[in-house]
């Protein structure tokens, strides 16, 4: 069998796309009509047990969780604030490299329908993805969230909050 070079070339860039790093693709950032997550919000007590977490990955040092979230919408972006204590920063349409001390992970987030997205990739190929939605009377604020490492999901979680 003779190969041509385009043929060979062709084989190369298939087997390169197979193996590479996977890359976040970035998202809208115009906020849909009428959307407007910002709030107080308390977490509804469900009585279940708490899914074990991958802290091995990476990614782990980005997951913020807790029982109180003040969500304040800007024109340009998102202010999370869990428990009053930690504070997160998401600018819409945002692409970047966030860190944590020495641990740093690509960042994208956006609007996806009526959800906020942010998906952050670690170096390992490990990814948080949370959204947040909020329901049609305003009321209550889903927010769903996993970790996925080497095409397995270790985390998989939905939060349900009321307003305050």
């Amino acid at each position: 069998m003779r190969l041509t070079i385009t043929t060979m070339l062709a084989f190369i860039v298939l087997m390169g796309g197979c193996s590479g790093k996977e890359v976040l693709i970035a998202k809208p950032a115009m906020v849909p009509a009428g959307v407007d997550l910002s709030g107080q919000w308390l977490l509804r007590e469900t009585g279940g047990t708490t899914q074990p977490v991958a802290r091995e990955t990476l990614v782990y040092a980005f997951f913020e969780t807790g029982k109180s979230v003040k969500v304040t919408q800007t024109e340009d972006g998102l202010f999370v604030s869990f428990d009053r204590s930690v504070v997160e920063e998401y600018r819409f349409g945002e692409n970047r490299t966030v860190s944590v001390g020495e641990i740093s992970a690509d960042r994208v987030s956006g609007w996806e329908g009526e959800s906020y997205l942010i998906e952050t990739l670690d170096k390992n190929g490990a990814k948080l993805i949370d959204s947040y939605r909020i329901d049609a009377q305003g009321t209550q604020l889903t927010r769903t969230i996993a970790i996925t490492s080497k095409n397995s999901r270790q985390l998989s979680l939905q939060q349900v909050f009321d307003r305050v």
